[in-house]
Parts: C-alpha cells; structure tokens; sequence
C-alpha cells in the first residue's frame, strides 16, 4: 500500500502548533487547554513517524479522534486546518474514492459547525472565506496524494524494472561466457582427440607424424586453456575477445587439425577490414562438427572479402550433422549471428555439409 508523504503532515502539525501557542501568548495565555493542545498535537506527530501493528484503519480513527480533540482544545480556532489531512490520509488508506467523501464530509462538517455556532455566517464574508478557502485545501490535499501515490507506483516499477534488467544482463552474460567455453572448449577438445588417434594410429608406422600430432594436440589444449582464461578474464563485450585477424587464427586451427585420412583446405579472398569473432566461431563449430560427427574425409573453409561485409563457408562431404544440427554449439552460433545482425544458412545430408555465415561491416 502506498505511504503517505510524511513531511505534508508534520509542517501542519508545527504551522498549527506555532500558531496556536503564539495566539496564547499575546491573548489568554497559557493553561490547561493549552498544554492538552500542544500535547495531543506531539502525539499526531508521533503517530506519522512509524508504522503500527494494527490496521491501517485503526491508526487512521486515532487520528481523527485526535484532532477532533485538538481542534476542541484550540482556543485561536487555527486547528481546523488540520482536517484538511483527514482526506489526505484517507487516500492512502481507503482510496481515492473513499478520500473524496471524506473530503466533501470535512466540508459539510466545517458549514455544518458554523450554522450550529456562529449566527448569519452565510452572509459574513469572512466565514463564507474561510469555508472555501477550507475546501480548497481539501481540493489540493486530494491532488497532493494523487501525486504521491503515482510517483510512489512509478517508483516501483522503475524498481521492478531495474531489477529485470539486472537479471536479464546477467543470464546474458552467463549465456555469453557459456558459449565462449562452449565453442572454445567443443573444437580444441575435437581437436585434441583426432590428433590423439592419428598419433595412436601411426606410432609404429611413422614416429615423426604421431609425434607431431601429439605436438598438434598438445598447441590445442594451450590454446585451448588461453581462450578459456581470456573469455573469463575479460567478462565484457565479445569484440574485446576477438582475434587478432581471422586469416592467420584459421590457418592455424586448420593446421593442427589437417592430416591423416582427412584433408583440410583454406581459401581466403579479398582484404579483411577487421577481425570477425563471429566467422571465428563460425569456422571452430563447421570444424568441430564435420570431424566429430559426419565422418567428412575433406574439408573445405572459405572465406570471401567485400566492400559489404565477410562470409565464410565450411563445406564437408561426409555424411551429414544428424543430431548434431540442433545441438547446443549451433545454436549458440545463430544468436553470436543475430546479434552482429549477419545470416545463417545450413544445409546437410548424406552427401555432405555446408555451413555459410555472412556478416556486415
């Protein structure tokens, strides 16, 4: 429920307070009245200070008995002022419904108490003033919490807002970052075990080429470990992370991943402007995919420059992705696409794979 403003009722508690008390000092002085007065109107004070136990219409009947006490007790007649925050209060604690009846009461109250006590008031101007002037202050002390309460409700829904976007960008960061470890850790771990195999198969046969592919798994589980740390380490933006140029980055993951009974050619055309982390991804999961799962025994990784933008095209004549086409590396890789607002086209069977992603400056 919306809290009332609290410092509208304390400067009316201390106006009236001042107000009073200076009207006994230059007229009938201090007594009994007026210290009954000054007491009940540090009691009103104290109850706008801190949240109570019981209902907020409980609290709410206390004050108005307690300014009805206040206004019986005030001898300059300033108090009645006061009954302008029976309305208010009523806003935060029945509504704004209920707060307009209140006010109209407040008003009818006021006429109703002049035409008990004060003979022809309705033809003196100055009780006929004070009674529109006691309206008015109904009017504003309604729009007041109106107010109030709608920049309290925005408030809370900045918070709440605030709050999601919070939650929002960290998935996104942790969606990020898993795809980083994902891509980075699904090839060079591949890569590791084709290496493995080709020096498991050619021990005997050829101790220099199972040496040098033990070398080759070796670059990738380094390179492997650095990506990984670089990834955690910078926690920021993708393009902080991305290579240094996609040309030299690829010709070594084809380098020490070509060999054995599987060949694996690059081609790039046309001048890079600058580094692409995304065709990087790109080429590590067409990779990936065409040696773990479809038995591809050539490979192809082209890469075209334009004055447009930069694709890249990871051809294999294996056997087809099967599962693999709705696995998690892929579609990581169509949201690393959409987000650099570039297009993905993937197109597998038995006769073979081709994945091409293009991209814009």
């Amino acid at each position: 429920m919306p809290r009332p403003v609290p410092w509208i009722p304390a400067v009316l508690y201390g106006a009236v307070l001042a107000g009073g008390l200076y009207y006994a000092a230059i007229g009938p002085g201090f007594d009994v009245r007026s210290a009954g007065f000054t007491v009940l109107l540090c009691v009103l004070a104290a109850l706008d200070g801190r949240a109570w136990p019981i209902p907020g219409s409980a609290v709410f009947a206390f004050r108005v008995v307690l300014l009805c006490a206040v206004s019986a007790l005030d001898t300059s007649g300033l108090s009645r002022v006061l009954f302008v925050l029976v309305p208010f209060l009523g806003f935060f604690t029945f509504g704004p419904a209920a707060a307009v009846w209140l006010g109209a009461g407040c008003v009818l109250l006021l006429a109703g108490a002049f035409t008990l006590w004060v003979p022809d008031w309705a033809v003196r101007a100055e009780y006929i003033s004070d009674l529109l002037m006691f309206a008015l202050g109904i009017v504003l002390a309604l729009a007041t919490a109106a107010v109030a309460v709608r920049e309290q409700r925005a408030r809370g829904r900045l918070e709440d807002t605030l709050a999601q976007v919070a939650q929002l960008s960290a998935a996104r960061e942790r969606n990020r970052l898993a795809r980083e470890i994902h891509d980075s850790l699904g090839h060079h771990l591949t890569a590791i075990g084709i290496q493995l195999e080709k020096a498991e198969a050619f021990v005997s046969l050829d101790p220099a080429a199972s040496a040098q592919a033990v070398s080759h798994a070796r670059w990738s589980a380094n390179r492997a470990l650095d990506e990984v740390r670089a990834s955690v380490r910078t926690l920021g933006p993708e393009a902080e992370s991305e290579p240094v140029g996609l040309a030299r980055t690829l010709a070594d993951l084809v380098h020490h991943l070509d060999g054995g009974a599987r060949r694996i050619s690059l081609d790039v055309s046309g001048v890079e402007r600058r580094p692409l982390l995304v065709l990087y991804r790109a080429a590590q999961e067409g990779l990936t995919n065409a040696c773990r799962h479809s038995g591809a025994t050539e490979i192809g990784v082209r890469v075209r420059y334009d004055d447009l933008g930069a694709s890249l095209c990871v051809t294999d004549n294996g056997s087809g992705l099967g599962a693999a086409e709705e696995g998690f590396g892929l579609a990581g890789l169509r949201e690393r696409v959409r987000l650099a607002d570039g297009t993905l086209e993937l197109s597998s069977s038995d006769r073979g794979t081709a994945l091409t992603v293009g991209v814009p400056w």
